[in-house]
């Protein structure tokens, strides 16, 4: 939910052209059916069962903004845990992985390389940098299953196929879900073009439920202390005597540096309620900050998937219990760990719908394309990519899953607020 002001996220000014795209695929297409002329491109395994399936998932790691370093780290888990018990159709699964640096050299970097290890996938990774990294995937053909959303190009790219609805998504149903418990609500979100969606994006979720537009509060991406906005936001939520106020802080990684200053000014202030979306709190950030005494006791979540409890996730702890226990960059409640799992059931389902035929990008693109239909155990709704199950909606018209589930601090423990999901299809085809 963090970016720079030097590439734009939501709504990019630097839209790839449709000419651009539209040539790429015909290329493609002509090379489709002249193999023997074209030879074994880019992101083609070749038809030997004893060669390696070849994918790629990328996420920053050691920066000074977002960090996501659970991300790669599954999908090395992931790919342990299939090849010792067979691999994917008899075939040994290869992960490699990179750092995008958080900027748009590393970005690039990333896809530049997938192309040129032939990688037949990326597969879920992060990135706030989609018209860097989208651009070569596009040349190169190469699928981007189950990216995390946060960038408005992985709602467009042809190449595209997001397993959840992105930071739209949960903007949208977290102002649902506030709109019907909250006083005035106070926005507190990185001064950047991605922060510059958030508003936009509760504010159709509170006006859903009839609720008056948030308090928008900038904050600098990598501030160090957050005093003055957490005093404003706290006078701006108690600003109706009549009805308990919200405060939201959307800051990513600095969510809990905001929170440290938000304990200390809080005593001076009616009590107000806080809430925020899942990735800038979990349930490791609750229990390292005291658990039933942790400052987020109380507060209300938007997540895409069930709670990390649930046992719909069993599957998954056990990969990395057996796989990946030592590794701490793993955290099972983390979203970002959590999408990549859900990308690699699609990876998966994607590679054992080619039966015996060619492995490749174009083939897994096809296989996609042509309406696979991916079971998730109950994670998130079945998943497919035909034009009838996307968005309607010019903004994201690449999103095909607009369920979010609204969840709760209770006793120190993330749990669900409301049972099942919610979708917010409305609520993001009908925002300003």
């Amino acid at each position: 939910m963090t970016g720079r002001r030097r590439n734009r996220i939501f709504r990019s000014a630097h839209h790839r052209p449709a000419r651009t795209i539209a040539l790429s695929a015909g290329a493609l297409a002509a090379c489709a059916s002249l193999a023997v002329g074209c030879g074994v491109g880019p992101g083609t395994t070749g038809g030997a069962r004893d060669e390696p399936i070849t994918v790629m998932t990328w996420a920053p790691e050691k920066t000074e903004a977002t960090n996501k370093p659970g991300m790669p780290a599954l999908a090395q888990a992931y790919a342990r845990w299939i090849n010792a018990h067979g691999g994917i159709n008899g075939r040994e699964l290869k992960v490699l992985t990179c750092n995008d640096h958080n900027d748009t050299v590393g970005a690039a970097k990333c896809a530049r390389r997938a192309a040129d290890e032939n990688v037949i996938a990326v597969v879920g990774s992060y990135s706030q940098h989609g018209t860097y990294f989208l651009s070569p995937l596009e040349s190169a053909g190469i699928p981007y299953i189950g990216g995390y959303g946060v960038t408005d190009d992985e709602f467009e790219s042809p190449v595209s196929y997001p397993v959840n609805g992105g930071e739209p998504a949960l903007l949208a149903g977290l102002g649902e879900q506030l709109g019907k418990i909250c006083g005035p609500v106070a926005l507190v979100r990185p001064d950047t073009f991605a922060g510059d969606q958030l508003p936009v994006l509760l504010n159709a979720g509170l006006k859903s439920e009839g609720h008056r537009t948030v308090d928008d509060q900038r904050a600098a991406d990598d501030a160090t202390e957050y005093a003055g906005q957490t005093s404003q936001a706290l006078r701006r939520a108690t600003s109706d005597p009549a009805k308990r106020g919200c405060v939201v802080p959307a800051l990513g990684d600095r969510t809990d540096t905001f929170m440290d200053s938000f304990r200390r000014d809080r005593q001076e202030y009616p009590k107000v309620r806080t809430a925020t979306v899942l990735g800038s709190v979990d349930q490791s950030l609750i229990d390292s900050t005291g658990g039933p005494s942790s400052p987020y006791e109380e507060s209300y979540a938007t997540g895409w998937y069930p709670a990390a409890s649930d046992h719909r996730w069993d599957t998954m702890r056990k990969v990395i219990k057996e796989q990946a226990f030592d590794d701490n960059r793993i955290d099972p409640a983390d979203p970002g760990v959590q999408t990549t799992w859900i990308a690699y059931t699609v990876l998966k389902a994607a590679i054992e719908s080619l039966g015996d035929g060619e492995v490749s990008s174009r083939t897994v693109q096809r296989s996609l394309d042509k309406g696979l239909k991916v079971s998730t155990g109950g994670l998130t709704p079945t998943l497919s990519w035909r034009s009838q199950d996307m968005l309607a909606t010019v903004e994201f018209p690449r999103l095909v899953n607009a369920d979010v589930t609204f969840q709760v601090v209770r006793r120190g423990q993330l749990v669900s607020a409301r049972r099942g999901f919610v979708n917010v299809k409305r609520t993001l085809e009908n925002a300003d």
